[in-house]
């Protein structure tokens, strides 16, 4: 017999003014579980975790825990209150029989000393300390909400294996895919103030979503049809008996209604980097640059050439100091040591991680247009501050909303509309994927991959990461830092060990000399391996083992040959996927015309497949 729940909401409703946010929305938690909560930005997500903490009320709806049973909740925002320090904070979440030891473990587990003064912590040291108030009772259930943000990738690794080892059942909020994929086994989608639950981990919930999206379009589409033909009957139709007519009148008229009050889903951002002309095929060029502060050196002799279209990934520990290697790459920061040099026609763009420069009283209007009337200028064009709202999913009411209300995803989309309205042609972005939505995410990623110009990124977004780049700097340690080919995933199957590890024996010579070796095959002149960062997620798990114990083999001259060609391949297979989904994004094709949607679906199906395989091919003759 299946054990009884620990948590359940029962048909909650909740309204702010205008559509409910929650409508009859339920979730039930039995022992063990690993759920995760996904949704829109906006759509209820962080409300329906407060309501399961028992720290909002709905206005409608029923919350039942089970007796005796013990609840923690991560915000996104934690409240130190008046402790003063950061031991004191994690001990007063513990209960009477909880293991006090436990609170000093998981703060040095998490790099904290435990006599931090909260007032003064950093993002990334605030929320550690409010993982270790959560994660040290062992409670029965854990709420968590976005417990990935301001996380290094080390952390995040450390807390999937700490997550994974509990017996507390978790509900997680979080926009990194790789961390839901590899810890829930259920998803809870929030979609239109309604919560459906899905037994499936998060690796397989956005096939069934847009395939559940899809039938509910082609149930529109019914509908609408039936609406037509029923009108069509109204017009024309010849009088039968004054009854039977009276009675499909009414249907007639319940259709309209329920065509009318659906809630549709909401639209994609329309996420568009205003670019420059062209800058020269040499970006940045780093000749031996190195910077020290007091008695620690940063960055130890470090080179790149970065040339134009490039994607360049930076990750490493909160503090290991890329901000610093960006701003010297960028001309921002003088180096100690060496020289940077900047090409032709450089227009930049830089998106930062700290939204301190958005001042909280001012309106959304104000902060897109710099308080200067109701217009935006968005690459050289001059745009109605509305409009250029509705890209980023802004609704035109929100135009004199003040920023301090704003969701976190919000004031990210925010910050996202501010540096895309700057003419472009290199794009800096420092955490660009904190409280977006994955739907949001995904535009994102494909407004890079499309962006004709170059871009730097750092991130801890390790599938993000794999996605898009096409080479990674890590740090080694002692202020060393190398380039390697590829995404997160490929770093790792290079340096054949993870961050944490081969950063504390970055002082061996051995160590030093190997990274060396693969740095050498870094470099960004060839513009065909941007592509590979899209085939890395399912090549790397048969690629890179291969390539790390077998020796490598001469190429032949076909090898040779597809070597050369296969980009080209690739940029065809690409326009062509381009070219079909434009003419399947037709809404009325289906209607129109069924064969042409059909052979066009077919034939998007088989490029996609043609296009994944000569990715693979092609990283494994780069290999």
């Amino acid at each position: 017999m299946a054990a009884p729940p620990l948590l359940t909401l029962t048909d909650i409703l909740l309204t702010y003014g205008g559509a409910p946010v929650l409508d009859g929305a339920e979730i039930s938690v039995l022992p063990g579980d690993r759920v995760t909560v996904v949704g829109r930005n906006g759509s209820g997500k962080s409300t329906m975790l407060r309501i399961a903490a028992g720290l909002m009320e709905p206005d409608r709806g029923k919350r039942f825990v089970k007796p005796g049973a013990t609840m923690r909740y991560l915000a996104q925002e934690p409240d130190f209150g008046s402790h003063k320090t950061t031991l004191s904070f994690v001990e007063a979440g513990l209960g009477p029989n909880d293991d006090e030891y436990r609170a000093r473990y998981l703060l040095e587990q998490l790099g904290l000393t435990g006599e931090e003064d909260p007032s003064k912590l950093s993002g990334g040291e605030g929320r550690r300390a409010a993982l270790a108030q959560a994660l040290a009772p062992e409670p029965d259930i854990l709420l968590l909400d976005e417990p990935t943000n301001h996380l290094d990738v080390n952390v995040i690794e450390w807390l999937e294996a700490e997550l994974a080892s509990l017996k507390s059942a978790l509900v997680l909020i979080s926009h990194d895919r790789r961390f839901l994929t590899n810890l829930s086994r259920a998803c809870v989608w929030i979609d239109r103030g309604r919560a459906r639950r899905i037994d499936i981990g998060f690796g397989k919930f956005e096939a069934w979503r847009d395939e559940t999206l899809a039938q509910e379009e082609l149930e529109r589409h019914k509908l609408d049809r039936r609406i037509v033909a029923e009108e069509h009957w109204v017009r024309y139709g010849v009088s039968g008996r004054r009854k039977r007519n009276v009675s499909r009148l009414a249907k007639l008229q319940d259709m309209r209604i329920e065509r009318r009050t659906e809630r549709r889903g909401v639209g994609q951002a329309n996420l568009q980097a205003a670019e420059a002309s062209a800058s020269g095929k040499m970006v940045i060029e780093a000749k031996r640059i190195a910077k020290t502060f007091g008695e620690r050196t940063v960055i130890n002799d470090f080179s790149t050439r970065i040339n134009r279209g490039d994607r360049l990934g930076v990750i490493g520990p909160n503090g290991a100091g890329k901000t610093t290697l960006i701003s010297m790459l960028t001309g921002k920061l003088e180096p100690d040591a060496g020289t940077v040099r900047l090409g032709a026609n450089i227009e930049m763009a830089a998106l930062e991680q700290n939204r301190d420069s958005l001042n909280p009283n001012w309106t959304v209007a104000e902060a897109l247009t710099n308080g200067s009337g109701d217009r935006v200028m968005v690459g050289g064009e001059n745009k109605h501050v509305i409009g250029y709202m509705a890209d980023f999913l802004f609704a035109p009411e929100q135009a004199r909303t003040p920023l301090r209300v704003l969701s976190g995803g919000e004031r990210a989309r925010l910050m996202l509309a501010r540096a895309l309205a700057k003419p472009s042609n290199l794009l800096v972005l420092d955490e660009p994927t904190n409280d977006l939505d994955l739907e949001t995410l995904d535009v994102l990623e494909e407004m890079l991959g499309d962006y004709a110009g170059t871009v730097i990124l750092i991130s801890h977004d390790r599938d993000f990461l794999d996605r898009l780049v096409s080479s990674t700097i890590a740090p080694e340690g002692d202020g060393e830092w190398v380039e390697y080919a590829g995404g997160y995933t490929d770093m790792l199957a290079q340096r054949g060990a993870d961050l944490a590890a081969r950063g504390a024996a970055g002082g061996s010579g051995g160590g030093r000399a190997a990274r060396a070796d693969a740095a050498n095959g870094a470099t960004h002149g060839s513009n065909s391996a941007e592509n590979a960062g899209f085939a890395l997620a399912n090549a790397q798990a048969n690629i890179a083992p291969a390539a790390e114990s077998a020796p490598k083999r001469r190429l032949s001259f076909k090898d040779k040959h597809a070597l050369e060609t296969l980009p080209k391949t690739i940029a065809n297979l690409e326009a062509k996927i381009a070219k079909l989904q434009t003419q399947l994004a037709d809404p009325g094709l289906y209607a129109r015309d069924r064969k042409t949607f059909d052979t066009a679906t077919a034939a998007l199906t088989q490029a996609q497949a043609e296009l994944e395989a000569s990715e693979v091919r092609w990283l494994e003759l780069e290999m």
